[in-house]
């Protein structure tokens, strides 16, 4: 279990769409039976990789229809079949569930189709599988997260690698996401910044820095060189890992899990031209800034997935080497821990909140573990 979103059902229900990080070759691990016997019972259309029936991806989505008011699971379903390496993904503004492939996996032996896309979940309570169409026009990359700025329908992304882009993907129609304009983040006078701040302090909390998107061609990367056109051949920005993704606050918040003189990671912040998207853009620029990093394990430990609270502080599960938490970061950038990973060594994953903000939800990612935290969360509501 990995990124996660919450997302209100009929009746008070919450309905979390809930991605399977799983490779071809996790056979026990996955929704088909420890040797793949149960994967007859699903059409093979239903997969968007079958693997000549050897070999099928096993990765996905599953769906968890909730009630917050009983604690009871009432209803799961595998939502998504025939992916790879599910991490993270986004919440969409109209009901909707990105599943991001974290994979460059080629065609190659009984892999029948080319992996490293992004897959739209329905996030309904109603069972049966999402159409596994790939997202081709958001780019082929190691995928992370996604965010969606409801007020542009713009969407932002990540990309898992050390010398990874921003990207943002503009629809050509809003909400339908199926074709559109892929482009990166480059920083305004400061061609090819290296944001990562492994050797020098190039980029400095707080310092906001306008911004220019750059439009990315051969979006479909048979290469997967991406990220190289971007930052050698275009001047776009490189980040160290860009990991979890979230809108909130009217800002875009990303994670960058190497990041920093330590590598203990970084979190930057987004905030979004008055005229994103558009040809007036230039007039007011977007700016990034570096929100916080923090360079100390006992404050943050590789921060992963992240969610915007409802009561305005980030909520940062982490991926360290060893004993994992859960963070949270107050609009002022202090940090204070709050959740601590008591079963194993295994990393939170996929915080999400229900949408009248009284529980939060995270899983452990293995073995697979989903958590429902009630609150009074409305208790930590800051100021600052």
């Amino acid at each position: 279990a990995d990124g996660m979103a919450a997302v209100p059902g009929p009746e008070g229900r919450v309905v979390l769409v809930c991605n399977q990080e799983l490779s071809p070759g996790s056979k026990g691990a996955g929704a088909f039976g420890d040797d793949n016997e149960n994967l007859g019972k699903l059409p093979k259309e239903d997969l968007y990789d079958w693997g000549q029936g050897e070999m099928p991806s096993l990765g996905g989505t599953t769906n968890i229809v909730y009630n917050a008011q009983t604690g009871v699971v009432e209803r799961k379903f595998l939502s998504l079949a025939g992916t790879v390496r599910n991490c993270a993904g986004g919440p969409t503004p109209w009901g909707s569930w990105i599943s991001c492939e974290e994979t460059t996996q080629r065609i190659e032996g009984p892999i029948e189709k080319d992996h490293g896309y992004n897959f739209e979940v329905p996030a309904t309570p109603e069972i049966g599988r999402a159409a596994p169409v790939p997202l081709k026009a958001m780019g082929r990359f190691s995928h992370e997260a996604v965010a969606v700025d409801p007020r542009s329908g713009i969407v932002y992304e990540t990309e898992d690698t050390g010398d990874s882009l921003i990207y943002r993907y503009i629809p050509d129609a809003p909400g339908k996401l199926i074709s559109g304009r892929l482009q990166a983040l480059a920083v305004i006078d400061h061609p090819g910044l290296d944001t990562r701040n492994w050797e020098e302090m190039l980029v400095s909390p707080g310092e906001p820095l306008a911004v220019r998107w750059v439009d990315i061609e051969n979006v479909e990367s048979p290469d997967n060189d991406l990220r190289i056109q971007g930052f050698e051949g275009k001047g776009c920005a490189r980040f160290a890992r860009g990991e979890g993704m979230w809108y909130g606050r009217d800002a875009i918040y990303f994670v960058c899990t190497s990041g920093g003189r330590k590598k203990k990671g970084q979190i930057f912040r987004y905030h979004p031209s008055p005229h994103e998207g558009t040809a007036d853009e230039s007039k007011a620029p977007g700016t990034l800034e570096l929100f916080v990093e923090p360079n100390d394990g006992d404050l943050v430990d590789n921060a992963d997935n992240l969610t915007v609270s409802p009561f305005g502080d980030l909520i940062v599960c982490e991926d360290g080497s060893g004993e994992n938490n859960l963070v949270g970061v107050t609009p002022a950038g202090q940090i204070y821990r709050f959740g601590h990973n008591r079963m194993n060594n295994s990393e939170f994953a996929g915080a999400t909140f229900s949408s009248d903000g009284q529980v939060l939800f995270v899983n452990i990612q293995h073995p697979g573990t989903t958590l429902a935290i009630y609150g009074p969360w409305d208790q930590r509501r800051s100021d600052g």
